[in-house]
């Protein structure tokens, strides 16, 4: 039950988080922007315990070593080990955070309080996941997070999110909105077709593409 109850508190997390950053990143407001992305980055990193970055570089190895078959490709999520393509994999998407977080440090400043939104909105993705896919497995937190969340609840944070998004960012929250459900939707059919459904490092994953994909879009 507690880890249902949590779930409900992530976007709440993710919006603290992104306040931490967003402050740092005005502090370093005179900095160059490049340095100043950086040390963002870092606190990024630093704030989440690699968690999620974890999830993606697992899912990287999987998808790719484990060549379309389930087995496979199950004994490789469990391997503590990163691969090739989980190095490569975190590489590219720390890179393209880097590059995307200077070109908001560089632009206009009203844009930095995406650095508070996106954590929020990345984190909601999961509750969304959570209340449309299956587990995987039986046990694991994919399964406990299905059998215990508050379904009513739940569905309420992921629509306030969202509308809070929108109160303040307008026709650009939408646009976000229309990036991010797509690639829920592809994530979300990629678990199914290669795991079964959801587990752990499919949502951790999913948090760190919908951050990095938010960036990208605001940046641009």
């Amino acid at each position: 039950m507690r880890a249902g109850q949590a779930a409900l508190w992530y976007p709440i997390v993710g919006a603290l988080l992104g306040t931490l950053l967003a402050l740092t990143a005005w502090l370093l407001a005179t900095a160059p922007a490049g340095l100043s992305a950086l040390l963002v980055l870092l606190l990024w990193i630093w704030g989440t315990g690699a968690l999620h970055l974890d999830g993606l570089a697992d899912c990287a190895d999987a998808w790719v070593g484990g060549l379309g078959d389930r087995e496979r490709t199950w004994q490789i999520l469990k391997d503590p080990h990163t691969g090739t393509m989980g190095s490569v994999a975190l590489l590219a998407l720390l890179l393209t955070k880097w590059v995307s977080i200077e070109t908001l440090l560089s632009g206009d400043s009203v844009a930095l309080v995406w650095l508070i939104s996106l954590p929020a909105l990345a984190r909601a993705q999961v509750l969304l996941l959570v209340l449309t896919t299956p587990a995987a497995q039986t046990q694991g937190l994919g399964a406990t997070l299905r059998q215990t969340i508050p379904r009513p609840a739940a569905w309420m944070i992921y629509g306030l999110s969202w509308l809070l998004a929108g109160w303040f960012w307008g026709i650009v929250a939408l646009e976000v909105w229309l990036l991010l459900l797509a690639l829920w939707w592809l994530w979300r059919r990629t678990l199914l077709a290669r795991l079964g459904g959801l587990n752990g490092d499919g949502a951790g994953a999913l948090i760190e593409l919908s951050e990095a994909a938010g960036l990208v879009m605001i940046a641009l």
